[in-house]
């Protein structure tokens, strides 16, 4: 506890679970000018409460952390989950008929600048027709038409999209990117990774000045809703500043931001390592191996499935993903950045590709000894018990995209990878076994934020149709509530100001309506004891920035 001679803003009794191994469990908190004041039991904070202290009893509710997404996209999710797309996701149109209607009903009303969709997904919205460039073009002949994949990591586009924004055959492919082409070199309407969708995408949905702001307003409201009160930006490009500085003076930037810089054929950045302040800072730099085990492009050991749901996302017998990076690349673009003293966050899927990455970065560190790196692995579907413990005996550490077991939990199993591989993706129970310090993510739009549900996953890895996979994977609660908070703070380098509630913190707060502790453990915990636990209150800095209406 810290004592002064203030009297506090805001002091909460009741149940608080602080992720503070110095003092685990608290009776109380108290808030001044935006920061934790004072931890304790209600005796010690009652000399803080003044004539004009908020006192909240908590009741049957609890105060944790304020959540901390690692890993997510909220400039590109504000755009793209914007008036100006149409949402497709799997979470919103499960079904092939809901995804053709809404584009149909999009192409009937749309103007001159024509139709960008979000969310394409043929493994969960089994039936979609396959979108070549005849079939595209015949559903929008005239206009603008390009759809994106619910992973982000390819893309759909018809002839009037490509001429919209002056892509043609001549088009070079970007560096770890691809533009389809038929056999005479001509464009066939589709694309592969971030640097060809932004070529097609990005012109076309430039936000206007206070269209970006109000875009962003409404995705800050979206991770608020969810408890979320700093999120990694794990695709920033530069470009974007002056619209965030601008969302910031205007008050709708209400989560506090880590900027990851995409790496760039440049390979630097006019930014310094940790150039900002408590709200917007920028801490690293993205790199990329590989791509995404939806759309067959991740390099693994081991062979997809032969099946109705590989050939669906065109993939023949045997298909085995490959990196889109080469391990020189990786090197060298590791080397560049590293050197210059960022950290890096390198997505990766495949075992093949982890290893790839690990072999880099060992060397890496061989030059350039770094006592607190935190070089970050990303999703890590496929990284195996011994590529943790590798990884971890290097200081190490890695962002897993757990709701992939809830989404995709049966297809990893039944349709794309088999019982040896699909079942212990994701394997937070070797990570944890290891000494890792892990944490989980939504990774912008491809799941919603939802940090209860990934804690409720990462305990019980059941998929949403109730199947269990590798339960000797799971981990506890209290594990999975560490990886939502702290450990997500840690490897944001932001622990010294969020992740717990500990004296000096900034008070980013959540109020749940009930202990996640209290679930029980698995395999006991009930399907939505954690993920639906009501969010009440997120508080920012001492500010409530998000409150539950009243049933």
């Amino acid at each position: 506890m810290t004592v002064t001679g203030d009297f506090a803003d805001r002091v909460f009794f009741g149940t608080v679970i602080t992720m503070d191994d110095a003092m685990p469990d608290a009776e109380g908190v108290a808030v001044l000018h935006g920061r934790i004041l004072a931890v304790g039991g209600r005796a010690e904070l009652a000399p803080l409460i003044g004539p004009d202290t908020a006192v909240s009893e908590l009741g049957d509710a609890v105060l944790v952390p304020g959540f901390v997404e690692a890993h997510g996209h909220p400039l590109s999710e504000a755009i793209f989950l914007g008036p100006d797309v149409v949402d497709i996701r799997p979470v919103v149109a499960p079904s092939a008929a809901s995804v053709l209607e809404r584009l149909n009903a999009a192409i009937a009303s749309a103007g001159p600048t024509g139709v960008y969709a979000n969310g394409w997904d043929p493994l969960l919205q089994t039936g979609l027709p396959e979108p070549t460039l005849e079939w595209l073009n015949g559903l929008s002949p005239e206009r603008p038409l390009a759809i994106l994949h619910n992973s982000g990591h390819s893309a759909y586009f018809n002839t009037a999209a490509a001429t919209a924004v002056g892509v043609t055959r001549e088009t070079p492919d970007p560096v770890g990117a691809s533009f389809g082409r038929d056999a005479d070199g001509e464009l066939d309407g589709s694309l592969r990774e971030v640097g060809a969708a932004e070529l097609i995408f990005g012109p076309a949905l430039a936000p206007t000045p206070s269209g970006f702001i109000e875009a962003l307003r409404a995705e800050s409201a979206r991770l608020n809703a969810a408890g979320i009160t700093t999120a990694g930006e794990l695709g920033y490009n530069p470009s974007s500043a002056a619209g965030i500085a601008a969302a910031r003076a205007a008050g709708a930037l209400t989560v506090r931001l880590r900027l990851y810089e995409m790496s760039t054929a440049a390979k630097r950045s006019r930014a310094t390592p940790g150039d900002g302040d408590e709200l917007v800072r920028q801490v690293g730099i993205k790199l990329w191996a590989d791509g995404s085990p939806w759309v067959g492009n991740i390099a693994t050991s081991f062979p997809y499935l032969d099946s109705p749901a590989t050939r669906s996302i065109g993939l023949e017998p045997g298909h085995r993903g490959h990196a889109n990076y080469t391990p020189g690349q990786i090197a060298e673009i590791s080397e560049a950045y590293f050197a210059a003293g960022w950290q890096l966050a390198c997505h990766v899927h495949g075992d093949a590709a982890v290893d790839t990455v690990l072999d880099a970065w060992e060397e890496l560190l061989l030059r350039h000894p770094r006592p607190d790196h935190r070089l970050r692995l990303e999703h890590v579907g496929a990284m195996t018990a011994a590529q943790f413990e590798r990884a971890a005996a290097l200081g190490i550490t890695a962002s897993i995209f757990i709701d992939h077991l809830y989404y995709w939990g049966d297809v990893l199993v039944d349709d794309l990878f088999g019982p040896e591989h699909g079942a212990p993706w994701a394997a937070a129970g070797s990570a944890a076994a290891s000494g890792m310090r892990i944490s989980f993510h939504n990774d912008g739009q491809v799941t919603p934020p939802e940090p209860l549900r990934n804690i409720e996953i990462a305990v019980t890895r059941r998929s949403n149709r109730g199947r269990v996979l590798a339960p000797e994977q799971r981990i506890t609660v209290e594990q999975a509530l560490r990886a939502q908070t702290i450990n997500s703070a840690e490897q944001l380098f932001s622990e010294h100001e969020v992740g717990s509630i500990a004296p000096g913190k900034f008070a980013d707060l959540v109020v749940l309506a009930r202990s996640p502790l209290t679930a029980g453990a698995a395999p006991d915990v009930a399907a939505g004891a954690i993920a639906d636990i009501p969010v009440l209150e997120t508080i920012l800095g001492g500010e409530t920035v998000y409150r539950a209406q009243a049933a």
